[in-house]
């Protein structure tokens, strides 16, 4: 996932984030606001040794998103 996709899927994606990562904090998600940087900071501040893991689940999750939405169309 990149900063784009990030941004265009931010509501979406924050509250799956936090049902599979729970770490993560309103006031985390709030501040992070869809910014990509500030997302790759607050992964490696909660799940550092995790950030691999972390960063497929989130890849993952944008696959899935993006096919859902193509099958919509």
């Amino acid at each position: 996932m990149n900063a784009d996709q990030l941004k265009g899927k931010w509501t979406q994606f924050k509250g799956e984030l936090k049902k599979k990562w729970g770490e993560f904090t309103d006031n985390d998600l709030q501040e992070i606001g869809g910014n990509y940087e500030k997302f790759i900071g607050k992964v490696q501040e909660r799940y550092g040794g995790k950030k691999t893991e972390l960063m497929k689940w989130a890849d993952t999750w944008h696959q899935k998103s993006a096919a859902k939405a193509a099958e919509k169309q």
